[in-house]
């Protein structure tokens, strides 16, 4: 009788418990001071002795520090379940993989639903506003802490992808390679136009209450056509054309305003899905977050990079509109520019913006294949 071979890819993780580290302060580029500030983490792997293959990946806008494996309480995959793990893109058994939540969120990182040690009563808008750089600068102590002198990556999709800019910029002596997924060195109109009606969405929820609303009910209509409008612009028409078409929910029911069509219903269970997981507020935060941040705000990224030995794979998405593929080539001529090592892959896919976190098949083999190649520069330096 044969043994069934197992693929290593199949295994997962298993159940991982979050953790947390708390910074004393942390000064902010608006130049306010945030004291306490708590970052919820999750680990995947191990450390090697010399502390070499350690790699961050990063989360979009409504994700946590669960990227992968099955949470404690629910046994839910992370978000980027498909991608961490024995065998994967970011193969446990070789790498060791952080994700933290970002301050500004509602995940255990601290944010405006947290308690302002000062006052005893929930940040709501008294919280400061956090740029896309003050994460990075709060993820940068976690790895102080861990002790690691550099990141093999910093990896990430859509606001990730920002966040690996912003490493690639701020700390390019910390990182060996970035990987910024279907993303965009600063937001244009239409981006900040989508996040802009997301946000007055939910402050014109009565609910909202000018953002204090803990210990009453939350702005939930608000915040779930914020999400509803987000998951729009996360598809193509294609996908959308192929998931729903125009089918009805209720035959030949008359006409009336409800579900009538599937898609209605799809992006309405979305909407009231994502209330009960994430804080209006952070919503808000981190959107405006996403629109202030400019990765040439200070000079040409061509020259903030110059000189760097880093390495780049910058990935996009032929059917992405909402961050189109034309973003992400001025990444790429940035970096060639600027003299670095620069890898860009334009996948065929349907998926819409959702790509990064559907096209595993392609995205394994790219990210796979490049990490192995950083890791053997890095361990034979």
């Amino acid at each position: 009788m044969k043994t069934k071979r197992i693929d290593k890819r199949e295994e997962g993780i298993g159940v991982v418990e979050p953790q947390y580290y708390t910074i004393d302060s942390l000064m902010l580029e608006s130049g306010e001071k945030l004291g306490q500030v708590t970052l919820a983490y999750e680990t995947y792997g191990a450390l090697n002795e010399n502390k070499t293959n350690a790699v961050m990946v990063l989360h979009a806008l409504s994700g946590d520090a669960h990227a992968a494996g099955l949470d404690t309480e629910r046994k839910n995959p992370g978000w980027w379940d498909s991608m961490i793990g024995p065998g994967r893109a970011f193969d446990t058994d070789k790498y060791f993989v952080i994700s933290s939540n970002v301050i500004g969120g509602c995940k255990g990182s601290t944010g405006p639903s947290s308690v302002n040690p000062a006052t005893g009563r929930h940040y709501a808008l008294d919280f400061p506003i956090v740029t896309i750089n003050d994460m990075v600068d709060a993820q940068k102590r976690l790895i102080d802490h861990m002790g690691i002198d550099k990141l093999l990556t910093a990896a990430g999709g859509s606001m990730g992808g920002m966040l690996a800019l912003s490493w690639l910029v701020r700390y390019p002596d910390r990182i060996r390679s970035a990987i910024p997924i279907a993303t965009a060195i600063k937001h244009g109109p239409q981006q900040i136009a989508f996040n802009e009606v997301g946000r007055q969405a939910i402050m014109a929820d009565p609910h909202w209450n000018s953002g204090n609303y803990y210990g009453g009910p939350p702005p939930a209509k608000g915040l779930a056509v914020a999400r509803m409008i987000g998951h729009i612009t996360y598809m193509s028409d294609l996908s959308m054309e192929e998931k729903f078409g125009r089918q009805r929910k209720n035959g030949n029911e008359p006409f009336k305003f409800t579900a009538d069509y599937e898609v209605e219903g799809y992006l309405r269970y979305r909407g009231d899905s994502f209330v009960k997981r994430f804080d209006a507020n952070s919503y808000l935060y981190i959107t405006k977050a996403m629109d202030n941040f400019d990765a040439t705000e200070l000079r040409p990224l061509q020259d903030s990079l110059q000189g760097q030995k880093t390495k780049v794979l910058v990935i996009a998405f032929k059917s992405d509109w909402l961050y189109p593929a034309y973003q992400s080539k001025e990444i790429v001529k940035a970096c060639k520019r600027s003299g670095i090592e620069t890898t860009y892959c334009e996948v065929d896919s349907t998926y819409g913006h959702d790509a990064f976190l559907l096209e595993v098949e392609e995205e394994t083999h790219l990210i796979s294949h490049f990490l192995k190649k950083v890791f053997h520069e890095y361990e034979t330096a």
